[in-house]
């Protein structure tokens, strides 16, 4: 008698436990990250949350970094440089 109540019971266990494990673990490895990147989810070194919200790339700045990629050449840069100017408003 004593063996079917341990298997009736047991099963439960048997399922459970290694549900709870994948869960705890999975729990931890959340947490390292987390703590070890920061909160932004962020995960290609880019920065964290608030330091995005600080400066954000004028319209100047990205075209200097995509010439200096190589992304553009000198024509077309010269010639976005000159359209921002122009359409960039002048301080009263």
């Amino acid at each position: 008698m004593d063996t079917v109540m341990y298997w009736n019971g047991g099963w439960a266990w048997i399922t459970f436990m290694p549900l709870l494990w994948i869960a705890l673990i999975g729990l931890v490895v959340w947490a390292v990250i987390r703590l070890t990147r920061g909160s932004s989810g962020d995960f290609s070194g880019r920065g964290h949350g608030w330091e995005d919200r600080e400066h954000r790339e004028t319209p100047e700045e990205i075209l200097d970094r995509r010439y200096a990629s190589g992304e553009i050449d000198a024509d077309t840069y010269t010639e976005a440089r000159e359209r921002l100017a122009a359409h960039r408003p002048r301080p009263q």
